[in-house]
């Protein structure tokens, strides 16, 4: 024990010896932990930002014309005008009433069930104009599912909700009249009643830079009565996401495919997938630094061995042992793993806290386990790659020949 000790101090020793040369040295180890851990945390937080905003919306299910059968147009509302001249029932590019009433019949009571209509159009807010897309809701169901942040919800067909995003880049506030619609396509004038929540990403409805009209409301401007964009779900009990889905296609594509139902829990699942490629791909790149540090290290150890040679010499010939020599080289490259990885994990908490603040916004997550693990990871990979670097100047260092290392000069 008492020799094991003697070892490591002599590899302390030489460290400090050479001490520019190993701080250079253990920097690299410093900026490679720095990079892993802080792109590792960056990913975490996303991935834990999306599964926080997308949970909330994990019980719902999108059902919306499949327009992979007949070629037709997608379920949007098509350009600003084409929605309002067309009111054609045997327009199949929507879900018509039957095919609601079906869907609401094979949820039956595991969920509520309502329709949307929406498209994307122009409108003017006094000096200003935008785009927007506009919904059309029952208006018993808006309170359920949307909440103000301010004002009342619309009982008139004149009342509308607006988005927060919308609101706030607009200056739009309580009493503000919209002009929906252009000159050339006609246009039709709504009051803001109420603002939405912010919801942030969103599975069922992007309200944020969105305008919300009574159903009467939309239907009266842009046509398409009983013909809806899509149909949503809110379950009771998102254990039935699967049985309802199943039941909904079922019901509707026995004959032939006519809706497709989205799954909110599956995009969450594609979309953590995704996020977590990416952060794997990014922290391979941040890893190119390690290995500009592995080189770096095993560059001073083998200096550190030919500058060493005839001091390997005469402790070989007073009884040192190979594997001694070759644990002191060890010990000089786990020396300056392990100091390049603890300053390396306390510049990654402070650096990686505002990677994160800056990207994402917030913060809320940076505490939680799956954003610190990186911490340790990147600490660990650091101090083994240095190990590693070591192994064979270490090893090339306990070869040598005592009686050859003593003449050397």
């Amino acid at each position: 024990m008492r020799r094991g000790s003697i070892i490591f101090q002599l590899a302390v020793r030489n460290i400090r010896l050479n001490l520019l040369r190993s701080l250079l040295a253990a920097l690299g180890i410093v900026i490679g932990v720095i990079a892993i851990a802080a792109m590792g945390m960056m990913g975490a937080n996303m991935t834990l930002m999306v599964k926080d905003q997308m949970s909330e919306m994990g019980n719902v299910l999108t059902v919306t014309h499949d327009a992979g059968t007949d070629g037709g147009g997608g379920p949007g509302g098509g350009p600003p005008g084409m929605s309002r001249a067309s009111n054609d029932d045997e327009d199949d590019s929507y879900i018509t009433e039957s095919q609601f009433r079906a869907i609401r019949s094979a949820v039956g009571s595991n969920g509520t069930v309502y329709t949307v209509h929406s498209t994307n159009d122009r409108f003017s807010a006094g000096t200003r104009d935008g785009r927007a897309t506009v919904y059309g809701l029952d208006p018993d169901v808006i309170p359920r599912i949307l909440n103000l942040s301010d004002g009342a919800y619309p009982k008139g067909e004149s009342g509308a909700l607006v988005g927060a995003s919308l609101a706030e880049r607009f200056n739009l506030t309580l009493g503000s009249r919209l002009s929906l619609g252009d000159e050339d396509e006609g246009t039709h004038t709504i009051r803001v009643v109420g603002i939405v929540e912010e919801r942030g990403m969103s599975f069922d409805l992007s309200t944020d830079m969105a305008v919300i009209l009574p159903e009467k409301a939309y239907t009266s401007f842009y046509g398409n009565e009983e013909q809806y964009n899509q149909v949503n779900v809110i379950l009771r009990d998102i254990d039935s996401a699967d049985a309802t889905s199943t039941s909904i296609t079922e019901r509707l594509n026995a004959k032939k495919r006519q809706v497709r139902v989205s799954d909110a829990s599956r995009m969450l699942e594609s979309i953590t997938s995704t996020i977590g490629t990416m952060t794997t791909f990014v922290m391979a790149i941040a890893g190119i630094s390690l290995l500009v540090a592995a080189v770096s290290i095993f560059n001073v150890m083998m200096m550190s061995v030919t500058e060493r040679v005839r001091e390997i010499g005469i402790m070989r010939s007073l009884g040192t042992q190979k594997t001694e020599i070759l644990k002191m080289f060890l010990y000089e490259s786990a020396v300056l793993g392990v100091t390049g990885s603890l300053i390396g994990a306390a510049g990654s908490f402070g650096i990686g806290y505002l990677v994160v603040v800056s990207l994402l916004g917030s913060a809320d997550h940076f505490f939680e386990p799956q954003s610190l693990v990186y911490l340790p990871l990147a600490m660990l990979v650091g101090t083994a790659i240095c190990i590693l670097s070591g192994l064979y100047p270490s090893w090339r260092a306990a070869k040598l020949d005592p009686i050859e290392a003593l003449r050397a000069e």
